[in-house]
């Protein structure tokens, strides 16, 4: 009697069930085109809108190496005249000459050191009448080498130099700038944070933690500010060959500035918060989708005290070596 019973509330449960697994295996194939759909709207097609239209100046801080100066020349490639501003200026110079010789656009230049506060005036003055269509904010600092807080050298100048460079000068020349793109309906700031503001980086923390800040700072902004047709995007590569990285050799996934650029720049308007480069994409999905956060920071500190130990190991050697030619001289 209960076995009839039994087989009598299976099969009436059995249309239900059908119908609860055929809506969750369609969600799922429909979620899954969604996702291939829009990366290859991403990553394929990408955006061209970054043009002069925007408006006719681009500015770039941290404009005469690496990330910042493939910034430079991939947008005066597409025909902004460009603000380059930087703290030499015989390399701004340099990159001025260049841009002006290939690409054929205008250029102007400021020498500021952004560790300093007290730069905002010459800053708004030499931007002054300009019709800025998009703002780089590029220019960095790290560590030299990965480091204990406590350990740090000469800590306190530390600290006030970090936050001034990588949050200070964000918020700073977001200030000078966006006024004019509001009140036009229209331009791009990209700021530049880093893989390594999307979690804790134990042996990094003050530079992970300002990265974050400026990965929040960007995400707020452009909730604030879309529906004025202002586009705020936070950038986060992972690891690019520059003179920062001390990475010599491109690969893969550690591409050269050029490359990179070229490629964040499909993604403006697309993502909000973009890692930039499709390679860089699947780690940051797979480093905060799949692997749990505290695996994470565990791997990122192991790797940070090898690099702090074999950076201690050279000084040392390098300071035997010093020592011992001088008991010779």
């Amino acid at each position: 009697m209960r076995s009839f019973y039994a087989e009598d509330l299976l099969r009436g449960a059995e249309a239900p069930l059908f119908w609860v697994g055929a809506f969750t295996v369609a969600s799922l194939v429909l979620w899954l085109l969604y996702r291939v759909l829009s990366g290859f709207r991403i990553w394929v097609l990408g955006n061209g809108q970054l043009l002069p239209k925007l408006g006719k100046w681009a500015v770039v801080t941290g404009a005469t190496d690496g990330i910042g100066k493939s910034y430079a020349e991939e947008l005066a490639r597409r025909g902004f005249a460009m603000m380059l501003i930087s703290r030499s200026q015989e390399k701004l110079d340099d990159v001025a000459s260049s841009l002006e010789d290939q690409f054929k656009v205008a250029t102007k230049t400021i020498a500021v050191d952004f560790g300093r506060t007290d730069i905002y005036q010459k800053l708004e003055t030499g931007l002054a009448g300009l019709e800025i269509g998009v703002l780089v904010n590029n220019v960095g600092v790290s560590y030299s080498y990965p480091e204990y807080f406590l350990q740090i050298p000469d800590l306190d100048n530390f600290i006030t130099n970090m936050i001034n460079v990588n949050m200070t000068s964000v918020c700073q020349m977001t200030r000078l700038v966006l006024p004019r793109m509001a009140n036009r309906s229209k331009g791009v700031i990209l700021n530049i944070s880093s893989a390594s503001g999307m979690y804790p980086l134990p042996l990094l923390t003050v530079y992970s933690s300002t990265k974050a800040f400026v990965d929040f700072f960007s995400r707020g902004l452009q909730e604030e500010y879309r529906r004025q047709g202002i586009i705020i995007q936070s950038v986060l590569p992972f690891f690019v060959a520059t003179k920062m990285t001390r990475i010599r050799k491109p690969t893969l996934d550690k591409p050269t500035p050029e490359r990179y650029v070229a490629a964040e720049l499909s993604t403006v308007g697309l993502q909000s918060q973009t890692n930039g480069y499709f390679p860089h994409a699947v780690m940051g999905w797979v480093t905060t989708k799949l692997v749990p956060i505290n695996i994470v920071i565990f791997l990122g500190a192991s790797m940070n005290r090898v690099q702090r130990s074999g950076y201690l190991h050279r000084r040392k050697l390098r300071e035997q070596k010093n020592g011992t030619g001088l008991k010779n001289e």
